[in-house]
């Protein structure tokens, strides 16, 4: 009764126009955002924000795509850390995690306790620079961009509780066939936390490809910039001129697109994950949600 109740209510006209509007309420903000890239900015200053351009303009990519050479250099950096840092954090965060939820492990509780911790308490910016720099020397290297980012407390104790709810019986059946601890980890433990893995795993990587803050702490080579940080330059670049122009100093902003390169900015950031979002959505519904119900 319960089933017809639902297909009764999702046939209801008024159920697909409330989810058409609130699509709609989604996707204007990103259209604005395309439109205003591709328009000029005396068209912003004269008409303001428009859906559709008056008259479509490519200058703010133009500007932007003045050096592609290292623009592109950055998006092959940012592709590489991406990718290598979400692989190496989910190895090491569903490894913890699985270490955190054996019932047989004598310190389980106490090794939870120090990553539960680490939540409550931050070292700061300060300890974790000398340890970057003093210690692990990894200074203008790629390491430096994907090492502190690769174990995360919050994605921790997010797997823990999607690992908790795997039934403990089959670890014990598999020792009792000879399995070993990295083969019941490997063949076993993490098929099954693929929701788990697929969850985190975006939200390393979402992570990795919106840092610039780590770029600027540590880089100092051009050819290890990541995107996020050329494009935070590009930017900072832009601003620096216009003040100096409402100074009154003699700066020609004529062939600058100082509202449309922002615009453009953030596209050429953010189009690649907007792509990537949607073949991790349904894992991340399930990956939020079955690790936090208990039976």
């Amino acid at each position: 009764m319960r089933k017809l109740n639902v297909e009764k209510a999702g046939n209801q006209p008024w159920i697909i126009v409330l989810f058409i509007f609130l699509s709609l309420l989604i996707i204007f903000p990103l259209l604005y955002v395309v439109s205003v890239s591709l328009t000029n900015d005396g068209d912003i200053a004269r008409y303001g924000y428009q859906l559709i351009p008056k008259h479509a303009s490519f200058q703010a990519y133009e500007y932007i795509f003045q050096t592609p050479k290292a623009l592109l250099q950055s998006y092959l950096i940012t592709i590489v850390v991406t990718v290598a840092g979400t692989m190496l954090a989910l190895l090491l965060t569903s490894s913890l995690a699985y270490v955190m939820t054996r019932k047989d492990y004598r310190y389980s509780k106490l090794t939870t306790f120090f990553v539960f911790f680490t939540l409550l308490f931050n070292a700061g910016l300060v300890p974790s620079y000398i340890i970057a720099t003093n210690v692990l020397h990894i200074q203008d290297t790629i390491w430096a961009l994907i090492l502190p980012y690769s174990v995360s407390a919050w994605f921790t104790m997010l797997m823990k509780g999607f690992m908790d709810g795997l039934p403990f019986e089959i670890i014990e059946a598999a020792k009792i066939d000879g399995s070993s601890e990295f083969g019941i980890y490997a063949r076993i433990v993490l098929p099954l936390s693929k929701p788990a893995l697929a969850t985190v795993g975006l939200f390393y990587a979402l992570a990795y490809w919106n840092d610039w803050w780590l770029a600027m702490l540590y880089i100092q080579r051009e050819e290890l910039i990541p995107l996020q940080y050329y494009l935070q330059r590009i930017m900072t670049n832009i601003e620096f001129l216009t003040k100096s122009m409402q100074a009154g100093m003699n700066v020609d902003m004529s062939t600058i697109p100082t509202e449309s390169s922002r615009m453009a900015i953030a596209i050429l950031a953010a189009g690649p994950m907007m792509f990537a979002f949607p073949f991790f959505q349904k894992y991340l519904i399930k990956g939020l949600t079955v690790g936090s119900i208990k039976g």
